[in-house]
């Protein structure tokens, strides 16, 4: 599996990890841990047996897993797993077929960076699967993988049961929402806002429809997810984010 800054890498595609008993203990534990509990496998359902053998395949020197998410306009969200046996993480991108560059959105690990979603565009993402590219296109998949890297201080009242019915469909205890939605423990949830222009200059703004992060550790801070790409190319991110109303 090729992808554009990874070329050297021992990429596979992560898709069929997904059907390993304990694939979302091993992805999703970490996220789960609160100031008085310390997760365990037993949370998600499975044995310490299960979520290791998830662990051992995310985590594999060898075989860096990428889980592809593919949603509207030929866009794809990435979740790749950077197995350096010195410097391991997961970063979150979005890619598409013309672009130069990746539109990063959060990296866990050792040099983290984030939040990288608002909910607004997560539950966009997670509820348009373009059927025809290659990937992950069941909702609650989508949903999950890319929860890591929410971080939005206006979630909607219904965001825990929202999160209930995800885990349901996961085959998972929905009792596990309110800890996967409690403070994230890598960074602060952020205010995210379309840019405007300015009052003073007349000017319009630069990257209308994609919206703004003010997480200081966010790649998504200021207007960075839209740089290097074209104007009609940022409006049709924006479109398929789910924050602008037309292309």
């Amino acid at each position: 599996m090729l992808v554009k800054g990874f070329e050297n890498a021992p990429l596979v595609a992560g898709e069929e990890l997904l059907a390993l008993p304990g694939f979302w203990a091993g992805y999703l534990m970490w996220l789960s841990q609160t100031q008085e509990y310390d997760p365990v496998p037993e949370w998600f359902g499975v044995d310490g047996a299960d979520a290791d053998a998830a662990c051992d395949a995310l985590c594999d020197e060898d075989r860096w897993p990428v889980f592809r998410i593919p949603f509207a306009g030929g866009h794809t969200a990435v979740v790749l797993g950077y197995n350096l046996p010195d410097d391991p993480g997961t970063e979150y991108f979005i890619s598409h077929p013309e672009w130069d560059v990746h539109g990063r959105l959060a990296t866990v690990g050792g040099h983290q960076a984030g939040p990288g979603l608002s909910w607004q565009e997560l539950a966009h993402i997670a509820r348009t699967p373009d059927l025809d590219a290659p990937g992950v296109h069941a909702e609650h998949a989508r949903f999950l993988l890319l929860l890591p890297a929410l971080g939005d201080q206006d979630l909607p009242e219904d965001a825990t049961d929202i999160l209930r019915e995800v885990l349901a469909q996961a085959g998972l205890p929905e009792t596990l929402a309110e800890a996967l939605l409690a403070d994230h423990p890598l960074w602060e949830p952020a205010q995210w806002t379309l840019p405007s222009a300015s009052p003073l200059s007349g000017s319009q703004a630069p990257f209308p429809g994609i919206l703004e992060c003010d997480g200081p550790a966010s790649p998504r801070c200021g207007t960075r997810l839209a740089q290097g790409i074209a104007r009609d190319q940022r409006d049709r991110l924006a479109y398929a984010l789910g924050t602008w109303p037309t292309v």
